[in-house]
């Protein structure tokens, strides 16, 4: 439980520190958020969505950076770091939707100049932070949903009040980077490394998630692999065209097949909590930090709505009809999958544009640049929308002021559109190989370090409006079948008390349940991976999964690691910070060496 945070001036520890409160206090904070830490989880971000196709927010890496400053402040300090990391994050998310613009150079479509791109990204974050404003009473008071990375910041901050941990926090992390830093290095300019197609950020990615999404990616790969005769005599692939130009199609049908049933689930528990007594567990004594102007956000969600139609159509050019139902989507994804990240800590964002798509495709739509621009509301509103919530959670469970928080939130969106394209445009211009649509690439032409599966993903769907192909909807449906029947009887399965005692009746059932789980009866979400990977790089996710898992057991619930298991979350494991620092120093590695290149390209 805490308290409501000072409205007087504070006096910090350390004497170069501005008060809490005071202006001076409030630059800092943001400039650190919003310039510093950000951009190193912006370039995180963007580096990952361009490598391997979906990203960590940077929450966790901010949170913990950001403590080295607000531990001067005592407990209060926690307050000024959730800001921190609040700004931070948004800039991180925002870095890396730079893959709506490498859908376009894929697909050939025409490129607004910047500023109209950082304009329409910057409109539609403000409206993305204003919904997810607008749906906070619901998700975090109402419901009081978990947002698990929500908690796990929290937790983090509040316990980096106490400087041996955050020592140790900062050492596994930079050790990961210093890891990740090399890794990436050496596998540019050593050919044996090269050889294995080894990637640190990969490695580190499997890090975060554990052998059983790891070994489900890979059996998936596996798989694919196997089924590229198969899918060469139906005419689905041509002979050497990698497994993933199908696959990734039914790996889309797998997730939705699995998302029928599951968001059913939580739209029905979200209502019994809707209509049940509201728990009398509120983690702050009072109120105030909680206030917010409704006509003040009602007038912003309006105004910034208004704005992203008014640049999609008369900026850039695109219909009034189309935007505005963008628009009106919004509303229900970012209601959808909020509620998915408050329960599962996953917020299916590419699903959203997919659908978006494919519904307004319904509505008669057949450009792709118009599906693109459509879609790109979708997907950046839902990603803001969800961190909106996400960080709400974590400042519910502080105290922190909410107003404040938005404002921090949205310094965060204007730098983050603006780096959104910065980073996209340095990381194509560095590695040329981006612009290259991998979609009409045989395997072995295909890089193995750029996987863009995302933007993998998007181009896929965007085809399908101009150049229509039977079986890819056929794809489509056997994945929405197949994603809905294993979920079913995953969740039939693993319900029942019989297989619960044998699980937890020793070794042998451990070890059974684990390759129940990882490798027979998957779930589609992890399995999903495999099919928009190539097998290299699923191998390296599922070997990353495989140490953490094990390091993990090895390790057990250690007092080193968790010394304060009550408020500790796996975000602090030893495995989780090294994984993270492996995906930051791969990317700092890649940006150094792209910059470097760049640069050797201008002088010669």
């Amino acid at each position: 439980m805490t308290t409501n945070p000072p409205t007087a001036l504070t006096a910090p520890r350390w004497a170069w520190l501005p008060p809490i409160g005071s202006r001076r206090y409030y630059l800092m904070l943001g400039l650190l958020g919003a310039l510093v830490l950000g951009p190193l989880g912006g370039v995180t971000a963007s580096y990952m969505n361009f490598s391997i196709g979906f990203f960590v927010g940077g929450q966790v890496l901010a949170g913990i950076l950001g403590s080295t400053v607000t531990l001067g402040y005592g407990p209060e300090g926690k307050h000024g770091a959730n800001y921190m990391q609040t700004a931070a994050a948004s800039v991180a998310g925002m870095a890396g939707m730079g893959v709506l613009i490498q859908a376009m150079v894929w697909m050939g479509l025409p490129q607004p100049p910047l500023w109209q791109l950082m304009l329409f990204m910057g409109a539609i974050g403000m409206f993305g932070a204003g919904v997810g404003m607008l749906y906070t009473p619901v998700l975090v008071d109402r419901l009081q949903l978990t947002f698990p990375s929500g908690l796990a910041v929290a937790n983090i901050l509040r316990a980096l009040t106490d400087p041996v941990l955050l020592r140790q926090s900062i050492a596994r992390l930079g050790t990961g980077m210093g890891l990740g830093l090399a890794g990436g290095i050496g596998a540019a300019k050593l050919g044996w490394l090269a050889a294995i197609e080894i990637s640190t950020s990969t490695l580190g990615a499997g890090m975060l998630v554990g052998a059983r999404i790891g070994i489900a990616a890979l059996v998936a790969g596996t798989t694919g692999t196997l089924l590229i005769p198969f899918f060469v005599s139906i005419g689905w692939l041509h002979a050497g065209e990698p497994f993933r130009k199908i696959t990734f199609l039914i790996g889309l049908g797998l997730i939705m097949g699995a998302a029928i049933l599951d968001i059913g689930q939580i739209l029905a528990e979200a209502w019994r909590r809707w209509r049940a007594p509201p728990v009398a567990k509120a983690p702050v004594a009072g109120e105030e930090w909680k206030r917010t102007s409704t006509g003040r956000l009602l007038a912003w969600v309006a105004f910034s709505g208004a704005a992203v139609v008014w640049v999609g159509a008369g900026v850039l050019h695109q219909p009034v009809f189309f935007m505005a139902v963008a628009i009106v989507l919004v509303f229900v994804f970012a209601m959808v999958n909020g509620i998915s990240l408050g329960i599962s800590d996953s917020n299916p964002i590419s699903s959203a544009f997919v659908t978006a798509v494919v519904l307004m495709a319904a509505l008669g739509l057949k450009d792709p640049i118009v599906g693109l621009m459509a879609g790109s509301i979708l997907l950046v509103a839902c990603s803001v929308a969800g961190d909106m919530q996400q960080d709400r959670s974590t400042g519910w469970r502080l105290g922190t002021p909410r107003t404040i928080q938005f404002r921090f939130q949205v310094m965060g969106l204007v730098v983050g559109a603006i780096l959104t394209v910065g980073f996209a445009k340095l990381f194509m211009s560095a590695y040329p190989v981006l612009g290259l649509d991998q979609t009409v690439q045989s395997a072995a032409a295909q890089s193995t370090q750029w996987q863009s599966t995302m933007t993998y993903k998007f181009v896929g769907v965007l085809r399908s409006l101009t150049d229509d192909k039977p079986y890819q909807r056929t794809a489509i449906v056997i994945g929405i079948a197949i994603g809905l029947s294993v979920q079913l009887l995953r969740q039939w399965l693993f319900s029942r008390a019989a297989y619960q005692r044998f699980r937890q009746s020793g070794r042998l059932g451990g070890a059974a349940d684990f390759v129940i789980d990882a490798a027979l009866i998957p779930s589609p979400y992890a399995y999903s991976f495999g099919t928009f990977l190539s097998l290299a790089t699923s191998a390296w996710f599922a070997a990353g999964g495989v140490i953490s898992s094990v390091a993990n057991w090895l390790g057990g619930r250690g007092a080193t690691d968790r010394r304060s298991d009550d408020t500790l979350a796996d975000d602090m494991s030893t495995t989780s910070l090294i994984g993270g620092g492996l995906i930051a120093g791969d990317a700092l590695a890649a940006l150094g060496l792209g910059v470097v290149g760049l640069l050797a390209t201008v002088a010669g």
